[in-house]
């Protein structure tokens, strides 16, 4: 991958051979992506904290299933929330991403927003990689790269996002949605 190559608005999917239990099997959503390096949130770690808790003003948009979840190892307190535009047009802090779906920002009035939202997904944390880290990682087959369906960032079933994600894409790399959690046991 050249250095010129974007990846905003992409997924990358962790290939078995990642190696690193912070992102097995997960889906990211890559927010941000320059010469500083790449953020982006893992879109298939649901935690167990109902949305309502931290964030009651909001909960009431929330994408099921209502929860917080686990946007990656940085900064587990920073919330990054992703919302997608309903019919009504542009909503107070929201800015696109892919298609419908954007990052929202959790200070603009929810009262405001929410009447031009859809749903939201508030997300703990972040995945963030240095200058060059990711794409280093995607050329040692840690990451397959793949384009994002708007569909991906809300998924009301992100236990299997992973198999999805991957079982729509074209030739071999298809065959990956079947691969064993545990390869010992095939």
């Amino acid at each position: 991958m050249s250095r010129h190559d974007v990846l905003k608005g992409r997924l990358l999917v962790a290939t078995p051979n990642l190696g690193d239990p912070n992102f097995e099997r997960t889906v990211v959503l890559v927010l941000e992506h320059g010469a500083e390096g790449a953020l982006g949130v893992v879109l298939n770690r649901p935690s167990d904290l109902d949305l309502a808790e931290p964030l009651p003003e909001w909960a009431r948009a929330a994408a099921h299933p209502s929860v917080v979840f686990i946007g990656g190892p940085v900064a587990p307190g920073a919330a990054v929330c992703l919302a997608r535009l309903g019919r009504h047009g542009q909503a107070e802090g929201w800015e696109p991403m892919i298609g419908p779906v954007g990052t929202l920002d959790l200070d603009s009035d929810p009262d405001r927003a929410i009447s031009r939202l859809d749903e939201i997904r508030v997300f703990a944390g972040y995945a963030g990689w240095g200058p060059g880290q990711v794409e280093g990682e995607i050329a040692d087959g840690g990451w397959f790269v793949v384009d994002a369906d708007p569909a991906d960032a809300l998924s009301p079933a992100p236990e299997k996002l992973w198999t999805v994600v991957l079982r729509r894409q074209r030739g071999t790399l298809a065959l990956f949605a079947a691969y064993p959690a545990d390869p010992s046991l095939n």
